[in-house]
């Protein structure tokens, strides 16, 4: 109870200081509020170039969590995929197969399905038997305008994992009776061949009982360089049987799973188990984490800005330091006069250190709202020009850093006035 008294009492005696000396606090708020901001600034930098940073891999392989399982193409798979998935919110299939849209029975510009400028793409793509037996299915043919894509038929809503960007458009509506028509939604780099040769709306998949006339809805940015395109899996499956969607010539297929999935994954590898050939592996798991993949880059970025704040705290305590001292200076009368009275060193001391500290908070405070103002401004103004901006909300951490500066710079720069203070002697006050 007395330490509560003297703290309340070092806090009411603090504010009345900083309400007496307005100008002084002004002041060293202004010195500390660009140290304090700069500390804001960042560790909002870090955590936003955090996000940039992995931004492409959650784009091209999923979330921080995300459990990556991936079975190997043989019989009879993508139909027990597509069995034990059904009806499941936990977890999204993507089975991938080549298909070429344009002219029939011609050379797709972009062999392969590789990127479209560089004049074509990856070279055709050879299919091989069990044997080793390989033929290019495109011998003989003439070149003309078609496009090879990749084709991810999805059992639903990929964008949990992969956090897809709306371009233009719309997304896959996955609700409601598949389309006979398939509805595609391009990545960047399709859109880019499309707009550049305009093809006729006939795709062809290999083993596809004929050839559909696909819709085009809709443009993501999926960070992939290659044509890649996305369809309901049950309006593709119209055209064709489900094994051709786990072609060992396309890869094979790719499941993303929700963290917590584990009874789901147990039960696929079971069912995967009946059905495996050890000749093309087994089934795979993996958890997605962007330090594991990148812990050099991600250690740097934070060491640096760990560096600046550090930096700009330092020059803001030093400030605040530089005001205390003044002030304590020519407060050498009232405080000897108070310990004439009897108030303890240690009041006088948190009597000091107590200003500072409200100092720093205030000043704390008042750098977090210039920097959510300031970072608000940027996304509004350079959110469509750079996505790592786009629809950003102010980070915690950078308000928690904001407070915690303001409170470190304060105790910095006030443990040595506090100390001065208290061991102004007695006899100070007969200078009066």
């Amino acid at each position: 109870m007395r330490l509560s008294g003297r703290l309340r009492a070092a806090l009411i005696i603090g504010g009345q200081g900083i309400r007496a000396r307005k100008l002084r606090t002004f002041l060293s708020m202004i010195s500390l509020f660009l140290g304090v901001l700069g500390v804001v600034a960042a560790q909002a930098g870090q955590v936003i170039a955090y996000r940039s940073l992995v931004a492409n891999s959650e784009l091209t392989r999923g979330v921080d969590g995300t459990r990556m399982i991936y079975l190997p193409p043989v019989d009879g798979s993508s139909e027990l995929v597509m069995d034990t998935i059904r009806g499941r919110d936990d977890a999204v299939a993507a089975l991938s197969t080549s298909a070429i849209i344009g002219e029939p029975n011609v050379r797709p510009i972009n062999e392969g399905g590789g990127p479209i400028d560089g004049g074509g793409g990856y070279g055709s793509a050879m299919v091989c038997d069990d044997s080793g037996d390989c033929v290019d299915p495109n011998e003989g043919k003439p070149s003309g305008q078609a496009i090879e894509v990749r084709l991810a038929a999805l059992t639903g809503d990929i964008r949990r994992f992969r956090p897809l960007r709306l371009q233009s458009g719309q997304w896959i509506d996955f609700g409601g009776a598949p389309s006979l028509s398939p509805r595609l939604v391009l990545n960047k780099e399709a859109a880019k061949a499309f707009a550049r040769y305009p093809v006729p709306a006939e795709m062809r998949v290999r083993g596809g009982i004929a050839n559909s006339t696909p819709r085009i809805i809709g443009v993501v940015d999926d960070g992939i360089s290659a044509p890649q395109v996305y369809v309901r899996s049950d309006e593709l499956l119209n055209w064709l049987p489900t094994d051709a969607l786990s072609s060992p010539d396309y890869g094979s297929a790719e499941i993303l799973a929700a963290p917590t999935a584990t009874e789901f994954i147990e039960v696929l590898k079971r069912k995967f188990a009946a059905i495996a050939d050890p000749r093309k592996g087994d089934l795979y798991v993996e958890t997605i984490s962007a330090e594991d993949m990148m812990p050099g880059e991600i250690q740097m970025m934070r060491w640096v800005f760990l560096g600046v704040s550090i930096l700009v705290l330092l020059i803001g305590s030093a400030g605040i330091l530089n005001v205390g001292l003044a002030t304590v200076g020519e407060r050498i009368e009232e405080f000897a006069l108070r310990r004439a009275v009897g108030t303890p060193r240690m009041l006088l001391a948190g009597i000091v250190l107590s200003e500072t500290l409200l100092t720093g908070l205030l000043t704390a405070v008042a750098a977090i709202g210039a920097g959510m103002a300031g970072l608000a401004a940027a996304s509004r103004l350079f959110g469509h020009r750079y996505p790592m901006l786009a629809n950003v909300a102010f980070p915690w951490q950078a308000g928690v850093a904001g407070v915690a500066a303001g409170l470190t710079a304060g105790l910095l720069g006030g443990l040595i006035p506090a100390a001065r203070a208290a061991r102004i002697p007695i006899a100070t006050v007969m200078r009066a």
